[in-house]
């Protein structure tokens, strides 16, 4: 009976990705086609909080999974450069000013790798990933993204201390300081512990592979910019 209810229950890593592009869809629409006094767009935006963390962990998966780290880091950054002028585009944010979500990703992963698999003594791996932390300033999610995949990574096998660690980065350095600027304007933000139910179904199956979901985040990303940036001419 336990098995039969935890396989009912099971979310697979392709699904979860889904789940995520998603998400991102959703907040992206909603942030630039819905003005945020409607109830419709602080939906979506709860909802978009669930991209980043669910993200995060699937690269920390991606780093124990993958046979290649150096392949899957190029991969990320990359994407990481070819997904910029889409963001930056649609956001019309000037030029260098900010940059999108998967440079944290890339940044992250590299992190996760040298703190893993490097030699390197401690103080030197908290330097690597001070700087990692640093170079992502500039990045949607900033050096969250950083510090969720390294707890992630680092914890991998303790769901509860994956989970602890993420809730304690979140409300420390995106929670408070965004609720300390904004106030209640950006109390969608606590949409991210949505990620925490959501994660606790996933119990390591993969799910259906296909080239799609090795390439689809990755092209979705700035796949997506391009096409809302041009339904935004369309309609002005």
């Amino acid at each position: 009976m336990e098995q039969t209810l935890s396989n009912k229950f099971d979310l697979s890593a392709n699904f979860l990705k889904y789940l995520a592009i998603l998400a991102m869809f959703l907040d992206h629409f909603a942030s630039v086609f819905i003005n945020s006094d409607q109830p419709l767009w602080l939906v979506l935006r709860v909802i978009g909080r669930l991209c980043a963390p669910i993200m995060c962990y699937f690269v920390a998966e991606g780093e124990y999974f993958t046979s290649n780290r150096k392949r899957y880091l190029r991969r990320l950054f990359i994407f990481a450069l070819l997904a910029h002028f889409p963001y930056v585009i649609y956001f019309n944010l000037p030029l260098f000013s900010a940059t999108s979500v998967l440079w944290g990703l890339m940044n992250g992963l590299l992190a996760l790798i040298f703190v893993k698999h490097s030699p390197a003594n401690n103080y030197l791996k908290i330097a690597f990933v001070a700087f990692c932390c640093l170079v992502v300033m500039n990045a949607d999610w900033n050096f969250v993204t950083v510090l969720w995949i390294l707890g992630f990574g680092l914890f991998r096998g303790s769901f509860k201390k994956q989970m602890f660690s993420f809730l304690i980065i979140g409300v420390v350095f995106h929670l408070l300081p965004l609720l300390r600027d904004y106030g209640t304007a950006d109390l969608y933000q606590l949409g991210i512990v949505l990620a925490i139910p959501v994660l606790a179904l996933y119990h390591g199956r993969k799910g259906h592979s296909s080239e799609f979901m090795k390439w689809g985040f990755y092209l979705f990303y700035p796949g997506h910019l391009v096409l809302l940036e041009l339904l935004k001419i369309i309609l002005r």
